[in-house]
């Protein structure tokens, strides 16, 4: 099993999706990485030599922010954010969507489960 940005890599999937495992490395980026390190996207993980996986590593490592650091980016990002008191950042403190969906309806994945309001009584 491969191990690359203290992540294991899933061995019987091709290279170019197996990189996507890793925070902060998408489909384009491993491309990118593969062409790099001169890789066949289309070789599964259990088929590359020891030399190979190094050299993707190297590549990782050199030229991309992955995993905690990447997370830790993020996460500051937000904060700045959150502390400006911009409207973004109240939408972050407040939970809602943050890029201009609606709320009314169609934002449960920021907002939660719904919460039921009780009627009125007679």
């Amino acid at each position: 099993m491969a191990r690359i940005a203290g992540v294991n890599i899933p061995t019987q999937k091709r290279v170019e999706v197996a990189l996507t495992y890793i925070f902060g490395i998408g489909l384009s980026s491993s491309r990118k990485i593969l062409e790099k390190a001169k890789v066949s996207p289309e070789a599964r993980v259990k088929d590359l030599s020891d030399a190979e996986v190094n050299n993707i590593r190297g590549i990782i490592d050199t030229d991309y922010t992955v995993e905690g650091d990447m997370r830790r980016e993020v996460t500051m990002s937000i904060k700045r954010l959150t502390d400006l008191g911009c409207y973004r950042g109240l939408r972050h403190r407040k939970g809602l969507p943050v890029r201009g969906q609606r709320s009314k309806t169609n934002a449960r994945t920021r907002k939660g489960p719904r919460r039921t309001v009780a009627g009125k009584k007679k």
